[in-house]
Formats: structure tokens, sequence, C-alpha cells
């Protein structure tokens, strides 16, 4: 048996290739596995659990169908989804984890979470993620209107993808200390992230112990997971 993770798909309206990779992901790959992770950037913005839009309910049945098939699926929101709530979790079956969670999988203690908490070096996004995740200013924006709501997050999709182009790459990857730091918290052999799309496995020293970081990819022209059974990690890529 096996344990599958994925992250930073971005589903959206406006790429119904991915939704359809995802959707054959769950009929070919996951229904086979033990368990599902989704560590974030599940969808490519969320502006609450009220939204109608079909694309969420597609794939709201689609999980409770693995569901269904005793296959059970957990979520860790990412940047683009912390709004994700209760509501659409009930219906499609998803069970919310903390931001960071480990797992005793196969004699592995492996941590699992976005990875946006990692990029300390980015100051400026660490506070805009703080501001964001203020409890009183998450319930105001949910209280606005839809089309105000797609008004905002159209803008913040905006602004971010401006400042992320005038960002030199090394800050916008993970910040070795912190993930030092994490290892050494959580007593953890694998770090398992999405965030910041450069699929990879590094491996780290510290002390006489070697442990593992692995970065899922982005969904962009090909599909990305790690699996993780009692003998081998592997990350993998797929066609959509």
């Amino acid at each position: 048996m096996s344990t599958l993770f994925i992250a930073d798909l971005h589903l959206s309206e406006q790429e119904p290739a991915i939704t359809a990779g995802f959707l054959r992901f769950l009929r070919e790959d996951a229904i086979h596995a033990e368990s599902l992770y989704i560590l974030g950037d599940f969808f490519d913005y969320w502006i609450g659990d009220d939204d109608p839009n079909p694309l969420h309910s597609k794939i709201s049945q689609a999980l409770n169908e693995l569901k269904q098939q005793g296959i059970p699926c957990y979520f860790i929101h990412g940047n683009r989804d912390f709004l994700l709530g209760s509501r659409f979790a009930r219906e499609s079956g998803l069970i919310l984890l903390p931001q960071e969670k480990v797992l005793e999988l196969y004699g592995k203690r492996i941590l699992i979470l976005h990875g946006d908490t990692l990029c300390t070096d980015d100051i400026n996004y660490q506070q805009y993620r703080k501001r964001v995740h203020t409890p009183w200013i998450q319930r105001l924006f949910l209280l606005l209107p839809l089309f105000i709501r797609l008004k905002i997050a159209a803008k913040m999709r905006a602004s971010s993808q401006y400042a992320n182009s005038q960002k030199s790459a090394s800050i916008m990857d993970v910040n070795q200390e912190a993930v030092i730091e994490h290892f050494k918290k959580y007593q953890a052999d694998w770090i398992i992230h999405g965030h910041t799309h450069r699929p990879a496995i590094h491996d780290i020293q510290f002390g006489d112990k070697t442990v593992h970081r692995g970065v899922l990819g982005a969904w962009h022209d090909q599909g990305s997971m790690f699996k993780v059974t009692e003998t081998v990690i592997e990350l993998i890529s797929f066609p959509l």
C-alpha cells in the first residue's frame, strides 16, 4: 500500500486540463492508495465556501466518491486557498489539518506543510501572510458580497504576480535555517511540502543525521506527487 501527497494544482475554470488530470489521478492513482494528502493551493483562489462556482461542486463530488471507497483525503491550507472552510470540507469529505502535521508512516516521521512558512527571507510575503490570517480580517472579508470578494481576489492575485516578478529566486525559496529548525522541532526524518514549485529531493546533513526535504511540483504541464510506501519515498511526475 501507499500514501500519496500532492500540492499546488491551482484548480480553476480557466485550466480545464488540470482539472481533468486531477480527476484522472483520483480514478487511476488515488483509488489504490491508503490515503491522499493535499498540501495547499489546491484551488487557485478561494473566496468562501458559499461561492457557487460549478468547479467546486465537481471537485467535491469526486472527493466524496474517493471517500466512499474508504480512502481518506486530508487537506492543509495553502496561500491561495486558506479560506477553504468546514462547509466545503463536510460536503467533500476532506479532513482539515493544521498548517504543520507530523505523520508516522511506515516507520518514518514525516512533517507535512504547505511550505510558505519556510520562506522566511521573503519578509514582505510573511507580513502579508500574517495580515490575511488575522481572524477578524477573514471574518470581515467573508461578510462581503461575492462580487466584491471576487474583485479583491483578482486584484490580490495580480499584485502577487507583479511582486513575485520583482523578487529574486532565492528570496522566494525556503530558508535553510528555517528548514533545520523544523527538522529539530519535530524530530522528523522527512519534510514534504509544496509552494515553491521546485520539485526535488534534498538530502540534508546536520550532526550525525541525514534527513530529507521533498518538494512537490506545481501542476502546470504535468502532475506531481510523492508516493510513500514501506520501502521507498519517491517523487513522481506524470502527464495530465
